[in-house]
């Protein structure tokens, strides 16, 4: 059988996520056969230059083969389209990835990101209703990876952490790393700071659920790689908690399964 191969690159703030897959034309099939995460700076460093208003991509410096489709989106698709490829929303790119990945039709996706933060209604496979924000890092990956600093923990290690939080009223990424550093000055144990930083991160997102319903939630993103986080968010919310097996790659995943409409 003919395998042809589709490119997904989700320009993210952050990390650029570059998904390969292959696709059997024959049976309509689409695996994963590899997957990359580069810093966003260091991957236009490196491995783009800009051509003709367009955004050319060095696969071979990449270690990447000849593609057959080439799909981009996300943060960095408003600035550089992709040489030889097509763009698409990065709302659309999420929803499809997490439909190919969970087969589920109706859920609420909740994608937290490096800098932002997406909740999306998902029918029959299709997206219903929105929220975004883009403006404030602190419900993002972002701002997990600052309060870890100020831990002195690895992201890894704050992630563990869900049990009697602290409580941290600060709305603002910024302001947020201070009043944390206050209750390290009070005597709080680092478990309950940490998880305080986690219960934060549930608490601005769950006024922002309320408009959304349905009984399941796909959690995608980043930030779905925090157990706490995940488990703060059951709790919160009551409802089943279903984070994908690629849940940071689930926009670069997303573009290869638009690809194959491409090519079908």
């Amino acid at each position: 059988m003919k395998m042809e191969t589709i490119c997904g690159i989700d320009l993210g703030s952050r990390s650029v996520k570059i998904a390969l897959m292959q696709f059997q034309k024959e049976n309509d099939h689409l695996t994963i056969e590899r997957l990359e995460s580069i810093d966003t700076i260091r991957f236009y460093r490196e491995y783009g230059r800009k051509q003709d208003e367009k955004l050319a991509v060095n696969f071979a410096a990449l270690g990447l083969p000849k593609v057959d489709c080439l799909i981009s989106t996300g943060y960095g698709r408003n600035t550089l389209e992709l040489a030889g490829g097509e763009a698409i929303p990065e709302l659309k790119a999420h929803v499809l990835g997490a439909v190919y990945q969970t087969g589920l039709q109706d859920f609420t996706l909740v994608d937290l990101g490096g800098q932002d933060s997406k909740i999306i209604q998902v029918r029959k496979g299709k997206m219903a209703d929105f929220l975004t924000n883009d403006k404030c890092a602190a419900s993002s990956g972002r701002y997990l990876e600052n309060m870890a600093t100020v831990l002195d923990l690895s992201v890894e290690e704050l992630g563990r952490y869900a049990d009697s939080p602290v409580e941290l009223n600060s709305t603002c990424a910024v302001f947020g790393e201070s009043e944390l550093i206050g209750k390290i000055v009070e005597g709080f144990p680092l478990n309950e700071l940490a998880a305080g930083v986690n219960a934060t991160i549930v608490k601005r997102i769950l006024p922002l659920l309320r408009s959304f319903d349905g009984d399941v939630l796909v959690f995608t993103g980043g930030v779905a790689h925090s157990h706490a986080v995940t488990q703060l968010l059951q709790e919160g919310t009551g409802r089943r908690i279903v984070v994908p097996q690629e849940p940071q790659f689930n926009g670069a995943i997303g573009c290869c399964v638009k690809g194959r409409e491409f090519l079908s």
